[in-house]
């Protein structure tokens, strides 16, 4: 019975690597929006996303200049990341 719970074992980490590499392919890193919250704008339409952190999340916008309107109302923003 042991060698069928080591194969059982083997397929469930096999399983579980599959999905990590799923996730890898989809979003990248986890992050669940692939635009930004302030504008809508694909992230990396304006060069790299700007990634800030507000109270322990991160927060990734288009460009500078959304910086000051997220600032402005964060909860605002934070609700499309739910």
């Amino acid at each position: 019975m042991k060698p069928n719970l080591i194969l059982l074992s083997g397929l469930i980490m096999c399983a579980g690597l599959t999905l990590v590499s799923c996730d890898k392919k989809a979003g990248g890193d986890g992050y669940p929006l692939t635009t930004c919250v302030v504008s809508g704008e694909a992230l990396g339409s304006m060069g790299d996303p700007v990634v800030l952190t507000h109270e322990g999340r991160e927060v990734r916008l288009c460009c500078d200049s959304c910086i000051a309107k997220f600032k402005a109302d964060p909860a605002k923003y934070l609700e499309k990341l739910k």
